[in-house]
């Protein structure tokens, strides 16, 4: 299936892009251990869900419910940040790992001028193995956790607790091609025989516009197939981890796609539930009578309708702010620059 390019633009910006490149991959990555004390000390807050798209919606609708259940705060202000571009491409699509990191910081600076969060969680895969090699990164004072480590936590608990299993890390074009997770699996002594990973081009645009139809379930039975090629022993009680924030919406046509191939011992990972439990520590539970919670969605582009019913019949299921915020999303066009930083096609 071909992947629309974003246009290739020339500007002054991209001699920017190439200073705030500079040196990138030797950038250490930003620690998710961060103190997040200072943020449960307010009794009212602004948390920031950000994402390449709107798989993050469903981090933002679980952090609502589990939120306005623990009353970990007296109020809560939540904004759904989309840092798509364009919808025409994405950042799987931009030429360079540079420009994708140039433009996400972009995204994170604007988030934080506008928005003023008190922490930010980047629930995205794809911007996740991006985030701690951005500028913003570095300066910032605003606590920010992305996804990748709770992902990583699931993985190796999983085949820890059945030594003979492998997993099969499921996640974009960009994920894929970084290998954070499996970087990080491999770190901690896991073998490299155990961790198969298969990237999933275009799944996550088919999931935004219908998470059920059958062109979602071809392609996923696609994906599954290629996986399921690369693992040795099938039968073992293998991992399935969706690295990607949409997946999880079309999560029973995973386990179709699984079970009908035979596969009968597999567990389904999916660390979006698993990013909010930093939201509601023990000690902060029911500090509050009540929980009052408001939901936010902005984006600077358009979001179809087809997409807006799609996705708020599964998201109002566990939060009706966050379907209804969706319903009645911001569209502003200038929310961050971009072009500016993208470089030019060349022969």
């Amino acid at each position: 299936m071909p992947v629309k390019k974003a246009p290739r633009l020339v500007g002054a910006g991209v001699l920017a892009l190439i200073c705030l490149a500079l040196g990138a991959r030797q950038t250490a990555k930003r620690s998710q251990s961060v103190d997040l004390g200072p943020v449960f000390a307010k009794p009212e807050v602004t948390i920031a869900v950000t994402d390449s798209g709107l798989g993050g919606l469903s981090i933002m609708a679980e952090a609502a419910a589990r939120l306005k259940e623990a009353r970990v705060f007296k109020s809560v202000n939540l904004v759904f940040f989309n840092a798509l571009f364009s919808n025409d491409s994405g950042y799987n699509s931009l030429r360079t790992r540079e420009e994708k990191i140039a433009v996400f910081n972009s995204a994170l600076e604007a988030l934080a001028g506008k928005y003023r969060p008190d922490l930010i969680l980047v629930g995205c895969n794809t911007l996740s193995v991006l985030a701690g090699e951005t500028r913003f990164s570095r300066t910032t004072k605003i606590p920010f956790l992305d996804i990748v480590g709770p992902g990583v936590d699931m993985i190796a608990n999983g085949l820890k607790k059945s030594p003979k299993s492998a997993v099969i890390i499921l996640g974009t074009e960009t994920t894929i091609a970084e290998g954070e997770h499996k970087k990080r699996l491999l770190e901690q002594g896991f073998p490299e025989a155990r961790i198969v990973t298969q990237a999933c081009p275009e799944l996550a645009s088919y999931i935004e516009k219908d998470p059920k139809s059958e062109d979602t379930a071809l392609l996923i039975e696609s994906y599954v197939d290629e996986a399921l090629a690369k693992i040795k022993d099938r039968n073992a009680p293998n991992l399935v981890s969706l690295n990607c924030t949409h997946f999880g919406y079309s999560m029973e046509l995973w386990k179709k796609a699984f079970e009908s191939r035979g596969i009968k011992s597999f567990v389904i990972i999916n660390p979006n539930s698993k990013m909010t439990d930093v939201l509601v520590p023990p000690a902060s539970v029911k500090r509050y009578a009540a929980a009052a919670v408001s939901a936010n969605v902005v984006s600077m582009v358009e979001i179809g309708k087809q997409k807006i019913e799609a996705l708020g019949d599964w998201l109002r299921k566990i939060s009706p702010e966050t379907a209804d915020a969706l319903a009645r999303y911001e569209l502003k066009p200038d929310l961050f620059e971009w072009k500016r930083l993208i470089g030019v096609w060349g022969d």
